[in-house]
């Protein structure tokens, strides 16, 4: 296995090794500690994360109030074994790789309930607003078997602020404003009372931006469509929760969210002056959960979720999908230490478009799975099977594995096994034929393939983890193997006339290293992590060997926080290495070094202020070639609670 390792990696890993260190040394004194966090991601049913099984992160309530100002995809790309990318700023086309898998091979969802555009695939980001947000769920590593399609590289579960049981009314309230003329808004209100349950959420941001667009390449070519301008953003968003408890046991609950964004961008082969996008996210749900007996408990949710892109430059189109979710989970705990699941799910999925008319406009999923979880004594076990049966497309199968043994109350280890696909989308299926000229002459074309077949993974991991009351730290190493991937294929079908098609050309071997530590002192808090990746094509055709395109093979993060009474100080360092923004690996993206700080003040339990400093050394590097980030910028927020 070749992963790579240099003087620099050698550094960031010695910068954990405090981290383990400090754990061996105060072992006998701490005992594992009783988590509050609840998740539901892992196994699809609440559990501790305590007792999850799987690589899990949760970006909780705190780190996203330190994030004020930022996107949700810059905040989830901080977390281990995550990169993203964006074309621009917060506004344009924004793309996650977990474990260094594609952006399309991460299952995203909005409180449990996918939102992956069935016609690019794509995620709307743009329209995600943080300041809707209660937590982030982050399920590293396969898990078709427990969710379907494009759950390759792991799963996101974003869930919305919530009610909470037997409280008061309580409000909440932020304004801020920071560089680029940002300014950003926020307030909402929950609360509980003779068994119902409420919350309400809504907020507005605008922003001057930068120019998205860079004059040059990295070749130092110039890029034909710059137009020197600001490209901004507008953006609102309301979410709101009302559930209602008829009884011991017994809750039905409503969920809604809706996100929209009017950002601009630039296009890169033409400099049109005022190009936007209009994109809309939205998710809602009706469920009841009830435990019927004291051994079996039933979740019964019914949802629909819809994304909109409305690109706009000389003309408008638009691009829509509507997912109709039904999902039926029963669970029943045989005893303390031992429950199944079965699942029964349906999707309804439809797009639609104002300019492309596909040649299918409609598929469902009927899906079934069951889901065990267990313990012996020191043994943790966790295993699942699914079947999705897609219309016109036929039935996937998956399944995985996994095992962690408690070697004493601190020391853990654990190896699992995966198995998941990625189900093509209307427009790698259905797509048109659409012929391109220039000058009036035919110079190409472009069309779907309804022959596509899923692409497939095959994933492994073992870990080794040591955890107590102040200090965790988490080794995990994997391998996953990915074949019928979806590329484009360009042939010259006639002289100087090109056709474009998708086809089932590709595999790759993604092995990868992650290494992630905290530890709290007294008032201060100390993380790291360190991702060693070596993301391989494994296609003679296109350059067996190479490295996949704009995935770094090492990035490390490293923060402290250190609290004095009312004042909390922190610093942020991040390292990404090189990429390649083409598969051929000609085309070399630098690597670069990033210095955040943080500062809040509480002037009161509930009045406070909180201030971030991106990019302090004002750094130029670029996530997409041709395409600018922010430079050094600072956002300050002001906050009010009841």
């Amino acid at each position: 296995m070749s992963i790579p390792f240099s003087r620099r990696s050698f550094a960031a890993a010695c910068c954990l090794f405090p981290l383990a260190v400090t754990a061996q040394t105060t072992a006998s004194d701490a005992a594992v500690p009783t988590l509050k966090d609840i998740v539901v991601t892992p196994s699809r049913s609440a559990e501790p994360l305590a007792d999850a099984i799987g690589d899990v992160t949760v970006i909780g309530p705190d780190q996203l109030t330190e994030a004020r100002g930022d996107s949700i995809a810059e905040i989830i790309g901080r977390a281990p074994g995550v990169q993203f990318i964006s074309y621009g700023g917060p506004q344009t086309a924004t793309g996650l790789f977990i474990r260094g898998a594609n952006s399309n091979q991460t299952l995203v969802l909005i409180d449990g309930m996918r939102i992956n555009g069935s016609t690019a695939g794509s995620i709307s980001f743009p329209a995600i607003d943080p300041a809707m947000i209660e937590r982030i769920e982050i399920l590293r590593g396969a898990a078709s078997s427990l969710y379907g399609s494009d759950a390759i590289g792991g799963v996101v579960n974003i869930i919305t602020k919530k009610g909470a049981q037997d409280r008061p009314l309580s409000a909440w309230a932020n304004v801020g404003y920071g560089s680029y003329e940002t300014a950003k808004s926020s307030l909402g209100l929950s609360g509980a009372s003779d068994g119902w349950d409420y919350s309400f959420s809504t907020s507005a941001a605008t922003s001057q931006g930068v120019d998205a667009l860079r004059r040059r390449k990295a070749n130092n070519s110039l890029i034909a469509g710059y137009y020197p301008d600001k490209d901004g953003y507008r953006s609102h968003a309301v979410s709101g929760t009302l559930g209602y408890r008829w009884a011991e046991g017994h809750r039905i609950g409503l969920t809604a969210y809706n996100g929209y964004t009017n950002g601009d961008y630039d296009n890169e082969f033409t400099p049109y002056p005022n190009t936007y996008a209009i994109d809309r996210q939205q998710a809602y749900s009706l469920g009841s959960t009830d435990r019927i007996t004291d051994w079996w408990e039933s979740d019964l949710r019914f949802g629909f979720t819809k994304d909109s892109n409305d690109n706009r430059s000389d003309t408008s189109s638009v691009f829509s999908s509507l997912k109709r979710h039904y999902s039926w989970i029963n669970t029943f705990k045989l005893n303390t230490d031992h429950r199944i699941s079965v699942l029964l799910e349906h999707q309804e999925e439809r797009v639609q478009s104002t300019t492309t008319r596909y040649a299918q406009d409609a598929r469902n999923t009927n899906a079934a799975a069951l889901i065990y979880k267990g313990r012996i004594d020191r043994l943790h076990t966790q295993a699942s099977v699914r079947n999705d049966n897609i219309s016109g497309y036929g039935n996937q199968t998956t399944g995985s594995l996994g095992l962690d043994f408690d070697l004493t109350d601190a020391w853990q280890i654990g190896v699992a096994g995966n198995t998941s696909f990625h189900a093509p989308t209307f427009n790698d299926l259905y797509y048109p034929f659409e012929l391109y000229t220039w000058g009036g002459f035919p110079t190409g074309s472009y069309t779907g393939n309804p022959d596509l077949k899923p692409e497939k993974s095959r994933n492994i991991e073992a870990h080794v983890q040591y955890q107590t009351a102040d200090t965790l730290f988490r080794a995990t190493i994997y391998q996953n193997k990915i074949r019928n991937l979806i590329a484009t294929d360009t042939a010259e079908t006639a002289p100087w006339f090109y056709a474009t098609t998708i086809r089932n050309i590709n595999q790759a071997t993604i092995r990868g290293l992650t290494l992630s530590g905290e530890h709290t002192l007294g008032d201060t808090t100390i993380r790291a992590s360190a991702d060693f990746l070596d993301p391989r094509n494994d296609t003679p055709a296109s350059g067996e060997g190479t490295q996949l395109v704009r995935r770094a093979r090492q990035v490390f993060h490293a923060s402290i926080e250190h609290r004095i009474q009312a004042l909390k100080l922190g610093a942020e360092y991040q390292y990404t290495g090189n990429r390649y923004e083409d598969a051929a690996n000609k085309t070399r993206l630098g690597g670069y070094s990033l210095v955040n700080l943080t500062a809040a003040y509480d002037f009161s339990k509930s009045l406070g202020v909180q201030v971030r400093w991106n990019n302090v050394l004002d750094k130029d590097y670029v996530l997409v070639d041709g395409y600018n980030t922010p430079g050094s910028n600072v956002f300050v927020n002001l906050s009010w609670r009841m």
